[in-house]
């Protein structure tokens, strides 16, 4: 996919939200030069259990296709000469370091963009370059609580809980994807670089999306609803003779989910006839059709309810998923060939572009696999300074 093709990412970022991020443009054709310290890297390269052989990390591996590694030691002021050197030639600077490290090392957008107006600088944390939370450390399972997922995540009445996949983090790497190439756009209509300020809090914040108008608009606090829905019913999981699935019942599959239900009674039945009835009569309708689904089996439902082309689903466990037949028919399993490991599955991409679904991905790079091949060919160092830069630690 080459819908970034000519752009070229410096990638300072680490853990989870940033190289995410990177990734995400890494997969849609950006040149991506994963900058990494010498005393290891991207801590996620020993993130585990589990690991692949050879100690390779599953975490890190799922994260970092489609890149290349440069070990630079940016606390060195060669590294950072090294860097500005490659600034001159980059498109986009990624980062999420702590407010205040960039600049601290000289390295800030005021000082890349001498050496390139043109440059985008995205620049990853926890609450923002600015504001009273700025220097607070944060990771996913606090930008969840902080945001207010955790208070919206669980069974009604029980602990709060955060959600499963950590949108405290990807949410962060997807916003930043796409600032930036926002950001790329009005370059190219102007020729102005940008610098982009982007809080991992406040993405979380922009998720809450209608449960805060909810609450400017009735003043009633959201609260854990485990599956089901504040504005809708039936919405949610339930349980069958022999498991579970889902149903999201919205106000014109009514009358078709009481036939798969063979209780087209419910639809005649005032207290259920429109979907401001239903929640109103929440309690006692739901106590119907849970009464009803216990009767068939999780199969059987399915069939009955796709029947009638009500919205309908399996809650699967991830083995289930990643052997889904419309998962594999959209790409969304794949092969990297791994220079330790030979095929490795890997996750695809979820865009597709101009009908393609074919993604065949690099594999994660080797800690400073790329190095020597980069300043020699894009910056056209000499062996003689890479051999003086080797010897200095600055390069590895």
């Amino acid at each position: 996919m080459n819908l970034f093709e000519g752009v070229r990412v410096l990638d300072l970022s680490r853990m989870l939200a940033g190289p995410y991020g990177s990734m995400l443009l890494a997969d849609m054709g950006a040149e991506v030069l994963k900058i990494e310290a010498p005393d290891g890297g991207d801590p996620m390269r020993a993130m585990g259990p589990p690991f692949l052989p050879g100690g390779e990390s599953a975490y890190f591996l799922a994260i970092n296709r489609n890149k290349k590694s440069l070990v630079l030691d940016l606390g060195r002021p060669a590294g950072r000469d090294v860097f500005l050197d490659l600034v001159a030639q980059a498109d986009v600077v990624w980062e999420n370091f702590r407010p205040g490290v960039m600049a601290r090392l000289g390295l800030d957008y005021e000082a890349l963009a001498r050496v390139n107006p043109r440059l985008v600088m995205c620049s990853l944390s926890a609450y923002g370059q600015d504001g009273p939370y700025r220097d607070w450390p944060a990771f996913d399972l606090a930008l969840q609580a902080m945001g207010g997922a955790m208070s919206v995540t669980g069974a009604p009445g029980g602990d709060p809980v955060r959600m499963g996949l950590p949108m405290g983090d990807l949410s962060g790497g997807m916003f930043g994807a796409f600032s930036v190439a926002g950001a790329l756009l009005r370059r190219a209509r102007t020729g102005v670089g940008a610098r982009v300020d982007l809080s991992l809090l406040d993405c979380q914040v922009s998720l809450l999306s209608y449960l805060a108008q909810y609450f400017w608009t009735d003043g009633v606090v959201p609260r854990p609803m485990g599956s089901a829905h504040t504005s809708v019913v039936p919405y949610g999981s339930l349980a069958t003779r022999d498991g579970h699935l889902i149903v999201a019942v919205f106000e014109r599959f009514w009358p078709a989910f009481c036939r798969a239900a063979a209780h087209p009674e419910w639809a005649a039945d005032p207290r259920f006839a429109a979907n401001g009835d239903r929640v109103a009569n929440r309690a006692a309708l739901m106590a119907l059709i849970e009464h009803a689904f216990a009767g068939r089996t999780t199969h059987e439902w399915l069939e009955r309810l796709h029947a009638e082309g009500v919205p309908a689903a399996p809650i699967q466990t991830v083995d289930r998923v990643l052997s889904d037949p419309q998962v594999h028919h959209r790409g969304m399993v794949v092969e990297v060939e791994h220079e330790r490991l030979g095929r490795v599955p890997t996750l695809g991409t979820p865009i597709k572009v101009d009908g393609a679904t074919r993604f065949t991905p690099a594999p994660p790079p080797q800690l400073g696999q790329h190095t020597d091949e980069v300043l020699a060919t894009l910056l056209k160092y000499p062996g003689a300074r890479l051999e003086a830069l080797r010897r200095e630690g600055v390069i590895a």
